[in-house]
């Protein structure tokens, strides 16, 4: 009986591992709030952050299970004095350290689930997405727990913390990336995640840690009964990798469908509506730069957001702009779009422009109200410095062509 209540003592002390969910949320938060692209919220970019955080926090789960797995064999003397099953003490071993992961995996979510709803303006949620990312802790925990039942030394806590983190951040081939976790990154505002993709990483993650767990348990209990779920578990396994081996050439995320959000007066920007809350300081920071341009072939009222991948002919009194998220500085960024566009980029590279490439640079500066650049020419910075906004407005009407083709020279600056 003395023996007996050891025992049971023993087993009460493993409550003392949810000390542990606190440092583990705070790690995978830290991971996925800088995950999450700067002032843009939606679920899909909510669902690749996740990923991100299991990267760090799979890791960080596999070397504590590893630590708690080293800790309780030395135990083990104590729990062969009693007539339970060996299984037991491992699988409530398991058990509650699923529970930790999964505690602090359900912070995390709650963390970017928070963030996300506070700010979203697009799409919509998919559970599968961090049901998967779950499913993915829970193999990270298996992995480090067995480790260290494998290798009952303090080394393997370390190992086994390091060689799971390279599995997530150097994958062996091109389709692992598509194994969980999934090394998809951001997701772009006008793409989202393949669904079926999320279940087939899934399933792999349930399959792969019921074949872990099944075959550990059989090695202790040499139970023929576990040989049914461990053969069925493989074949899942083997199933969905060999689908996912087969993803490789499709991208893991598919265009998505959405309507622009627009504002329409004084000048018509039109956004993804992930980025609606910019609306105002787009147009602030525009009008100006189309003001100045009005009355010259580069004027445009429409501005129109587009994949970082497209890149149309400007229509007529239309400019394009790509915007990916809003860190500061974004307006200003599409306004040197907007001005990089409106100059021939085969001219002005070209080494013979070099010295109209200049003028254009210091006509540029004026439009995006930047500081004006050196020039060699001294009596042009000057006579272009004195002269008012109107005076400006109608020398650009005059030797806009010019302008655009970085083909100015000093004579077009000289008093008239």
């Amino acid at each position: 009986m003395s023996d007996l209540g050891r025992v049971l003592r023993i087993d009460a002390r493993r409550t003392a591992l949810f000390l542990a969910v606190p440092a583990l949320a705070f790690l995978g938060a830290v991971a996925a709030w800088r995950a999450l692209l700067p002032g843009v919220a939606y679920w899909d970019d909510a669902v690749a952050a996740l990923f991100s955080s299991v990267c760090l926090l799979g890791p960080a789960s596999a070397g504590f299970a590893a630590w708690v797995a080293l800790r309780e064999h030395r135990l083990d003397y104590l729990r062969g004095l009693t007539a339970r099953s060996p299984a037991l003490g491992p699988l409530l071993d398991l058990l509650l350290l699923g529970i930790v992961t999964l505690c602090a995996y359900t912070v995390v979510a709650l963390v970017v689930a928070a963030k996300t709803m506070i700010h979203v303006e697009a799409g919509h949620p998919k559970p599968i997405g961090p049901l998967a990312g779950a499913l993915t802790l829970l193999v990270y925990t298996v992995i480090g727990y067995l480790g260290g039942r494998m290798v009952p030394r303090l080394p393997a806590v370390p190992a086994v913390a390091v060689l799971t983190y390279l599995w997530g951040a150097a994958r062996p081939g091109a389709w692992a990336d598509l194994l969980p976790p999934p090394g998809i990154g951001h997701i772009g505002l006008f793409a989202a995640l393949r669904t079926e993709l999320l279940a087939g990483q899934a399933l792999w993650a349930l399959g792969l840690g019921t074949v872990l767990v099944t075959g550990y348990l059989w090695a202790l209990t040499r139970h023929l009964w576990l040989a049914l779920p461990a053969v069925a578990a493989a074949g899942v396994v083997a199933g969905t990798t060999v689908w996912l081996h087969g993803q490789q050439r499709t991208p893991p995320v598919v265009p998505r469908a959405f309507s622009y959000a627009c504002r329409q007066w004084p000048l018509t920007v039109c956004v993804h509506p992930a980025l609606r809350a910019a609306l105002p300081s787009l147009e602030a920071g525009l009008t100006p730069l189309a003001t100045r341009l009005s009355g010259t072939s580069g004027r445009f009222v429409r501005v129109e957001h587009r994949p970082d991948n497209d890149f149309p002919r400007p229509g007529r009194g239309v400019v394009y702009i790509h915007l990916s998220d809003l860190s500061p500085g974004y307006a200003h960024r599409a306004e040197q779009e907007i001005d990089i566009s409106l100059l021939d980029a085969r001219t002005c590279g070209d080494p013979g422009h070099a010295a109209g490439a200049h003028y254009s640079a210091l006509v540029s500066a004026w439009l995006l109200d930047e500081a004006p650049p050196r020039l060699t020419d001294a009596v042009a910075a000057r006579n272009f410095a004195r002269w008012d906004e109107q005076r400006r407005r109608r020398w650009l009407r005059a030797h806009y062509a010019r302008y655009h083709s970085c083909a100015l020279r000093g004579r077009d600056f000289r008093e008239r």
